[in-house]
């Protein structure tokens, strides 16, 4: 594993390793929380009021963290003593924050959210586990990194895996588990936006402030919707109807799903390559399938053991071949 020091000193690698451990963790869970909240509030809703929210709750994230002398988590070509704190913003850093903010935040944690109520948590997963592929695709498109045959068997390998997912229950246009797929791809093609943009400007913000206004901005793209959203609800029912546990999946998902884990994720993207960290996402569908079985009774099939194992052979191929690069 490569760490750059050149962003300010370098964490050691078993802390690298446990801050990844615990972003797994925190977004295994997310499959279920958002799984919880679905059940209660319309789709649309549940991810507006999940985008939405977590703005909200950046907001005394961001104050609190802010007061804190954190070494660790400076500015960067700051000191010990330095106070997290951010700089004067021009047009160019509010332009990107408002793009990242869109791609990383509005597009991500919309489509993973509206994408679960049409397709399981294991197909979910397993999506979203083949982010080295589309960050790859990225970097190869942006001139970020060359294309070889090595590359290209493992990408083949890995979208043949999401065929065999999607035709499980037969390929149709109609099939609400092909939409929920769709759609979440899409949101993880989002984040890998984010990711290789993000690590261009990685060492130009603190975590804090680069989660805090991303978070600002996805959630004011989205506010007209999840304003609507909100009227809707309290003209159709009454908000106390809606049971506590769709209300606490919201704010995991707001505070740990978002914030916490977006702050640490951007904060080791100053010292891992964006392949790197983003080539742990294929541990995340063994533990949200897990997870699925265990919490939502879902059941796990043949079909969908060959198409993850497809997958995510695949993004293992791909990155073994980045390592030999």
């Amino acid at each position: 594993m490569l760490v750059e020091s050149s962003k300010g000193r370098a964490p050691s690698r078993f802390v690298i390793a446990l801050l990844i451990g615990l972003i797994v963790v925190i977004w295994a869970i997310n499959f279920i929380t958002a799984k919880i909240g679905l059940r209660s509030f319309p789709p649309l809703t549940m991810a507006s009021f999940r985008v939405c929210g977590a703005g909200l709750v950046m907001i005394p994230f961001y104050l609190g963290v802010r007061r804190l002398r954190l070494a660790a988590f400076a500015e960067p070509g700051h000191g010990a003593d330095s106070r997290v704190a951010p700089r004067g913003f021009t047009g160019r850093d509010a332009w990107t924050f408002l793009y990242l903010g869109f791609f990383g935040v509005s597009v991500n944690q919309f489509c993973f959210t509206l994408g679960l109520h049409y397709t399981s948590v294991s197909h979910a997963a397993i999506i979203v586990g083949m982010g080295p592929i589309y960050v790859l695709i990225l970097a190869v498109v942006l001139r970020l990194e060359r294309s070889t045959w090595h590359k290209a068997v493992g990408m083949a390998i890995s979208f043949a895996g999401i065929a065999v997912l999607a035709s499980e229950h037969g390929i149709s246009a109609r099939s609400p588990s092909l939409l929920g797929d769709a759609i979440t791809m899409t949101g993880s093609v989002g984040f890998a936006t984010y990711v290789v943009l993000g690590k261009r400007v990685a060492g130009e913000y603190d975590a804090l402030t680069m989660t805090a206004y991303n978070h600002f901005a996805g959630a004011l793209i989205l506010l007209p919707l999840g304003i609507r959203q909100a009227w809707l609800l309290g003209a159709a029912g009454n908000w106390r109807a809606v049971p506590w546990e769709a209300w606490a999946a919201i704010l995991y998902m707001g505070v740990f799903g978002s914030a916490v884990a977006y702050f640490l994720y951007y904060w080791l993207l100053r010292y891992l390559e964006a392949s790197q960290l983003s080539a742990f996402t294929y541990l995340l569908p063994v533990l949200a399938t897990i997870l699925g079985i265990l919490t939502l009774g879902e059941k796990g099939s043949w079909m969908q053991l060959v198409g993850g194992g497809l997958a995510l052979g695949g993004v293992y191929w791909t990155e073994s071949g980045r390592a030999a690069t």
